[in-house]
């Protein structure tokens, strides 16, 4: 079968945020994902089905999982191809279009790690609390201006807006990617009035940075019909990329939800992102 994206998913359960962000010089690492090294890290995928994840507003959906996925540059160069079968790899439907995925936990602040592999031509992306995408697209060998639409961006809201990545990191279609997002949800008094906006601390797009300390005012564009909050807002959400092409994710960290869309994934705290893997882990709800 074939598809446009795939995805890894692993979430750690421990307090970060009493713990500094990396230091870019000098705690600079390159290689397996920190899930594989540092402590507490929790898969979002159970490595065999779907279990913990449904479509959005439970509506039916064509992701499966699989143990392998490629891409073929010259015969089918729009699609990734993959078997549907147990495995620790998600894939976006034989054609790489349909319902968003999300999950069925929920999450606060998070430190989250995933893997993607997409195909030419891809976007999807992934929304943190279903409400914020951090976009997936195929930015691979793009010279020009960088938008809020290029990967490793902070999509706009309905009002525009958005951050740029700083650098293109992208990889070409057909090679496994990774995205580590560090993530502070938003922070509401006693009343319910929102006190500080969300932000997204840090992003990393294969190991380079290209966000850094942006805050979010208002969900981005297609999140999820929620409120903001702890309580309404706290899914993960992967939503099928457009173009009909599957993306994969291999095993990684997060703290958050993820989300997609046109190949894209939901977590319960909505952020687009390609299927394959991510590994999450988090800290109690801010």
């Amino acid at each position: 079968m074939i598809g446009t994206a795939a995805f890894v998913i692993v979430l750690s359960l421990n307090m970060l945020w009493s713990q500094k962000l990396p230091d870019p010089y000098h705690d600079e690492v390159h290689g397996d994902g920190p899930y594989l090294i540092d402590p507490g890290w929790r898969p979002l995928l159970n490595g065999t089905d779907l279990s913990g994840w449904r479509g959005l507003n439970d509506a039916a959906h064509e992701w499966f999982t699989s143990r392998g996925v490629v891409w073929k540059r010259v015969w089918n160069p729009k699609l990734l191809l993959a078997r549907p079968e147990a495995g620790d790899r998600i894939v976006n439907g034989e054609q790489g279009k349909t319902a968003n995925l999300v999950t069925d936990e929920k999450f606060g602040s998070l430190e989250l790690y995933l893997e993607f592999l997409i195909a030419k031509g891809s976007n999807a992306g992934v929304y943190l609390h279903g409400l914020y995408e951090v976009q997936i697209f195929d930015s691979f060998g793009y010279t020009g201006p960088l938008t809020v639409g290029d990967s490793g961006g902070i999509y706009e809201s309905d009002r525009g807006g958005g951050s740029p990545p700083a650098l293109n990191a992208s990889r070409a279609p057909g090679e496994w990617q990774s995205l580590h997002i560090w993530f502070a949800a938003p922070k509401f008094d006693v009343t319910g009035k929102k006190t500080a906006n969300a932000k997204v601390l840090r992003v990393l797009l294969n190991g380079d940075v290209v966000q850094q300390n942006v805050a979010i005012a208002e969900p981005t564009v297609s999140h999820m019909q929620i409120a903001e909050g702890r309580e309404k807002s706290d899914h993960a959400t992967r939503r099928p990329r457009s173009g009909g092409v599957p993306e994969h994710l291999r095993q990684g960290r997060s703290c958050f939800s993820i989300a997609r869309r046109s190949c894209r994934f939901l977590a319960a705290s909505a952020t687009r992102s390609s299927v394959g893997g991510d590994v999450s882990r988090t800290q109690n709800p801010v």
